[in-house]
């Protein structure tokens, strides 16, 4: 394709946008500074006065004169959201798996390699999210980047992954609150917290958000509290019991244990604890200013995230035997009688101490479910707005809640009351193993998305300056994160075959999740006809922004369609 064809092409794409008129009340000129107002595209603006309100162009696919979502999440929020949808019962009950599995060794490498994977697919996103923040933000990138057979997969997968983590988190309610009524059947406590879950969305994203950041402050508290705790129950100095050291790493089968097979057992477990880092990306559409707090939030979330599961992990290994008959090793049990993050309490003679940890870890649940149902809700209101889904799901009432999708979420978690069925160890250990290879599938195309995005930019030769947010160490990030991937990937096929006893159930579990996302992608493609996204003539335009939504048109070309908000 020649440059004057290319140049004619996008000219007719250009011109076939819809365009928005506005009312003038500054002006804007390439490379003039005035006053301390500057765009993000690097184009200055004169004043501080903006008189063109944001909501209308923040209809998320629906007409003007119906209700959308709001955007009421603050940077705080933002963080808390981030945090609170991973620091879940990934990290105070599937722990336990993991040092019981591959031992304290092996679970702390299997945690960092996810680690660095993650890292750089948060990193891609906060790019994209910063430069369009929009709700359902996967499934809008994959169709503008790369294919709109993507977007309808991508979309469904993720609601998927998030629609089954809800009753997962439901069924480790149950396993949390044996600990006090063993009695008491697991539904009952699965029921109230999806009773409070529904309550809770219904009052609109605000509702979310302000629970969230309590619930999260609460979970990073007690981690902290864990992290000293241990610590000092390892040094002897308090507890029962003389000092431990690294003598739970000399034991038969530690530090190592099951070799690379264990470590690779690990990563089910590490893709369902890092889950929800994403969580900043589906936000986007509804935080205030975006550009701004959706980049601080992706710096900061990760580190925090990845200290508080490495450090808690390593004290949890020194403390509690990997051969410990209460951890849940799903390769042996189908249940647990405790969760590790009280084990420790208990081993060391705190009884009060391991009850109100226990409180923690319930408190917990409820933030991760809560995070788990918006994620979904959201993401199915984003495929109807797109028309791949049914368009009540789009529906969104006054408060900027999209009802219907939140009444079929509610439903599929109900499935959490299989768990009174099959025991609560196994259906718990299921569910996570389906969310885990949904997830790496996200994760992945995040990746290709933001590589198609980065090319699409350079070949329509626009300015990098234009990005709120660069991800650092492109273009070897997203690429480093495709082939940990693969490897991982790759690791848990051969450490579901390899496992002693063979069990047909764990090599299911790996590949649950792909058929169905490569069965979506070609039914899709095949009965639309779709075709890669044509980087030369594709939309380059920015998402709207409370502060300064930006249409990029064409090279050096800016139109601003914004209201400027006061700064929190």
């Amino acid at each position: 394709m020649n440059s004057d064809h290319t140049l004619t092409e996008r000219q007719e794409v250009i011109a076939q946008r819809p365009q928005v008129t506005f009312q003038p009340e500054f002006s804007v000129l390439p490379n003039t500074t005035a006053g301390n107002s500057t765009i993000h595209t690097g184009v200055p603006c004169l004043n501080n006065s903006w008189d063109i309100s944001s909501d209308e162009n923040h209809n998320d696919g629906q007409e003007k004169n119906e209700p959308r979502v709001k955007r009421r999440l603050k940077s705080r929020h933002l963080q808390m959201v981030a945090i609170g949808g991973t620091i879940g019962t990934g990290l105070f009950v599937g722990s336990g798996a993991t040092i019981a599995t591959a031992g304290p060794l092996g679970s702390l490498i299997g945690f960092l390699t996810v680690g660095i994977m993650v890292y750089f697919i948060t990193t891609s996103l906060g790019e994209l999210a910063a430069y369009m923040p929009v709700s359902g933000s996967f499934n809008t990138y994959a169709g503008r980047f790369v294919d709109p057979a993507l977007a309808f997969a991508l979309g469904w997968n993720y609601w998927l992954q998030w629609a089954i983590s809800l009753p997962s988190e439901l069924a480790a309610a149950g396993i949390i609150m044996s600990f006090w009524c063993p009695t008491v059947p697991s539904w009952v406590w699965s029921a109230i917290i999806l009773g409070l879950l529904v309550l809770i969305h219904s009052r609109g994203v605000e509702g979310f958000g302000e629970s969230e950041y309590w619930l999260s402050i609460i979970k990073v508290v007690a981690i902290v509290l864990f992290i000293i705790s241990g610590t000092m129950v390892d040094l002897g100095w308090i507890g029962t019991g003389p000092m431990i050291g690294f003598d739970n790493w000399k034991i038969e089968g530690a530090p190592l244990k099951n070799g690379i097979v264990g470590i690779f057992n690990v990563f089910v477990v590490a893709f369902y604890g890092f889950g929800g880092t994403e969580l900043v990306g589906v936000t986007a559409g509804e935080a205030i200013n975006p550009s701004k707090n959706v980049p601080k939030a992706i710096k900061q979330t990760f580190w925090r995230i990845l200290l508080f599961y490495v450090i808690a992990i390593f004290v949890m290994g020194l403390v509690v035997r990997n051969d410990d008959p209460s951890l849940l090793d799903s390769a042996n049990k189908g249940d647990i009688t405790i969760a590790p993050f009280t084990l420790v309490f208990e081993r060391a003679g705190l009884s009060s101490a391991a009850h109100v940890m226990n409180g923690v870890i319930f408190s917990a649940v409820l933030s991760a479910s809560s995070s788990a149902m918006y994620a979904a809700t959201r993401t199915l209101m984003s495929l109807a707005h797109d028309e791949k889904a049914p368009a009540i799901l789009g529906k969104i009432n006054s408060k900027g809640v999209p009802t219907y999708s939140l009444i079929l979420t509610t439903l599929i978690g109900c499935l959490a009351f299989l768990s009174t069925i099959w025991g609560d160890g196994e259906v718990f250990t299921w569910l996570l193993n389906i969310t885990g290879s949904s997830g790496i599938i996200t994760w992945l195309s995040i990746a290709v998305i933001h590589i198609r995005f980065r090319r699409a930019f350079q070949l329509q030769k626009e300015s990098l300056d234009r990005l709120p947010y660069l991800a650092p160490l492109y273009p070897f990030g997203p690429w480093i994160a495709m082939f940990i991937g693969a490897v991982i990937i790759t690791g848990q096929i051969y450490a579901a075959i390899m496992m002693q006893p063979f069990q047909l159930q764990n090599v299911i579990a790996v590949f649950i999740g792909m058929p169905f996302f490569f069965t979506l992608y070609f039914f899709y493609k095949f009965t639309k006809n779709t075709k890669l996204v044509d980087l030369y003539t594709c939309d380059l335009s920015g998402g709207d922004n409370d502060d300064y939504p930006i249409n990029v048109i064409s090279n050096n070309q800016v139109l601003l369609t914004a209201k400027h908000n006061e700064k929190e």
